[in-house]
């Protein structure tokens, strides 16, 4: 139970940010952030913790499988998320909000399937000669 908590507790915690942030009839972005780019790095982060939880912890080698269920779980909960912000007055729901979640849950995949290999490399192949 520790470590099924300690895996996926910060994806419960990471979904229920972006939902709190998804009931506000406006986003708290940052000036200068676009909508996209806020669904990009939001789904960034939910996606390294997905990984994360799917992988059985980081760093660790990525596999397709790995990668395809984390995507699959960050895009189904973007779409969850559009559905919901339809229901939230001065939201609209954006297929385009879902194609920036997936890019930025794709983008921590691919971070996380880097960061694996370059952790499983022998020791003194890491060095500078």
């Amino acid at each position: 139970m520790g470590r099924t908590l300690r895996l996926w507790g910060p994806v419960i915690a990471a979904m229920a940010v972006i939902f709190f942030v998804s009931s506000l009839s406006e986003a708290p972005l940052p000036d200068g952030m676009s909508d996209k780019s806020g669904h990009g790095l939001g789904y960034a982060s939910l996606g390294f913790t997905v990984v994360r939880a799917v992988a059985g912890g980081l760093p660790r080698r990525i596999t397709w499988r790995i990668a395809f269920i984390a995507l699959a779980i960050c895009i189904g909960y973007g779409v969850s998320d559009e559905w919901h912000q339809s229901f939230v007055p001065g939201r609209t729901s954006d297929i385009a909000d879902v194609y920036a979640d997936a890019a930025g849950a794709g983008v921590a995949a691919a971070v996380c399937w880097a960061w694996g290999i370059l952790c499983s490399r022998p020791a003194s192949s890491r060095r500078p000669s």
